[in-house]
């Protein structure tokens, strides 16, 4: 179980979190273990000894520590070479996981011919030892989850899961091979504290990769691609950067984060915004900035995150600035106040908005929570027009059905209705006609992206009940 829950950490930065990486994920694992179970059971019925027992388990460890070894270089050329993420997610799998599955596979029917010595008693020795194993695996479950992932990194842990298994098989078999066991575990030691001292070292130099409960983050500098200024990034996705600030000014980085600022456009005297996903926090900055008598809400998932973006990204403490560790969902959910303006801004696998954030039953609570003129501002990764418009339409109709105007700035080019890019979703609750001209010369430009097309109806809108997010964004990924 480290195992598995460790290897969505080690897929995500390449091939993202969705429900795809997530099946193959399993589905490889189950299957490898499968074909364990009977390789195993078939060795077993052949011939029964301790020594083929150690050789079993170590043969595994070496796999763990041989994916430690080249997991980054080879779901580099995956992502690289093969666009279809399902595709994609099971290669990932099958080549970095299968194998030490399928030795850790044929432990259980080995250690079970092991036990047996009557067969009257084969009933009771089979449950005890599925027993050890279900409590070993929760046991397994726990410490990865709650401890193991976010203080040690993906990894260190597979490389403490090799040390683990060579002790195992020092005490299956602590005669044969005894020199071979001292190299194998001095390399994988050796090779344990070596990543220690490479993040200490990558670090040094501003590259930073860190674990938490819920994304595994890299930060780091590079040039500004138009002005060639440094900048700092923040990457938990895949395909895109989630935040990035300028070092030497506070301005903002990612241009869909400037189209937020349309919201005093639509909404005169904002006194109080709501925020899901914080991310870097370089918009929430640009908030309070932007209106000082104001109040934010923000709501990020990630505690960690938070203490990033203090670390990194220049997030002080502001008596206007209040953050919710939790999912923006249930505090949607359970929230009763009431603001000028909501951004959205969650995101989780690849230009996927958390489905849940996306639905009928969403929405409304959004409405709900908007004051009378209030208006929503999402941001979405879509086209507005051809086979990878499908979520912007389902997301468009959706709001439709509490919202009645709801309007569309493609952020790049809206010229071309197929071209996939970050995209403003702004919803007004107010029915009153809107001006589209302003005096600002900045909200200006924004204004002039409007998409003045028709938003075709034919997808389905989005509930809790279905929402197929993850199938739209795998359209657009190929």
């Amino acid at each position: 179980m480290i195992l598995e829950l460790t290897g969505s950490r080690i897929l995500a930065p390449y091939l993202g979190t969705s429900i795809f990486v997530w099946t193959s994920l399993i589905g490889i694992v189950l299957a490898s273990l499968s074909l364990g179970y009977f390789w195993g059971g078939r060795i077993a019925d052949k011939k029964v000894s301790w020594q083929i027992f150690s050789i079993l388990i170590l043969a595994a460890s070496v796999f763990i520590f041989l994916t430690a070894l080249f997991k980054e270089p080879i779901l580099a050329q995956i992502q690289d070479n093969i666009a279809d993420l399902r595709l994609g997610s099971i290669l990932g799998a099958l080549i970095l996981l299968a194998p030490a599955s399928v030795f850790l596979g044929t432990v259980s029917p080995y250690a079970v011919r092991l036990r047996i010595k009557d067969v009257k008693k084969s009933g009771t020795t089979v449950g005890n030892l599925y027993a050890v194993s279900t409590v070993g695996s929760i046991v397994g479950t726990f410490l990865s989850g709650f401890w193991l992932i976010s203080y040690l990194g993906n990894t260190k842990i597979l490389y403490l899961i090799a040390i683990v298994l060579i002790f195992t098989s020092f005490l299956a078999w602590m005669k044969g091979f005894r020199i071979l066991r001292y190299f194998v575990l001095m390399v994988f030691v050796s090779a344990f504290m070596s990543t220690v001292s490479a993040e200490r070292e990558t670090r040094a130099i501003g590259f930073v990769d860190v674990d938490t409960k819920y994304s595994r983050i890299w930060i780091y500098e590079e040039q500004h691609p138009a002005s060639g200024r440094k900048i700092r990034v923040m990457k938990f996705d895949p395909k895109a950067l989630q935040s990035a600030i300028f070092l030497d000014s506070p301005e903002l980085v990612l241009e869909y984060t400037k189209f937020f600022r349309m919201a005093k456009h639509f909404k005169s005297g904002i006194s109080s915004g709501l925020l899901i996903g914080g991310a870097g926090y370089s918009y929430a900055q640009d908030f309070l900035a932007s209106y000082p008598r104001a109040t934010l809400d923000v709501v990020e998932i990630d505690p960690a995150m938070t203490t990033l973006a203090k670390t990194y990204f220049g997030l002080r403490d502001n008596p206007r600035l209040n953050i919710y560790h939790e999912d923006g969902r249930t505090f949607l959910n359970r929230t009763k106040g009431t603001y000028d303006v909501i951004f959205g801004d969650a995101f989780g696998a690849s230009f996927s908005i958390p489905f849940q954030l996306t639905t009928v039953e969403a929405v409304s609570k959004m409405y709900r929570l908007l004051s009378v003129d209030g208006v929503l501002l999402i941001n979405m990764v879509s086209s507005v027009e051809g086979k990878t418009a499908k979520f912007l339409k389902a997301e468009y109709w959706t709001l439709r059905q509490f919202f009645p105007q709801v309007f569309v700035f493609p952020v790049k080019d809206n010229n071309d209705g197929e071209n996939v890019q970050n995209i403003l979703l702004v919803a007004l609750k107010s029915t009153d006609a809107v001006s589209w001209q302003s005096s600002d010369e900045e909200i200006t430009n924004y204004l002039s992206h409007l998409w003045t097309g028709k938003i075709e109806s034919g997808v389905p809108v989005l509930t809790d009940d279905w929402a197929p997010v993850d199938q739209y964004i795998a359209d657009i990924l190929k």
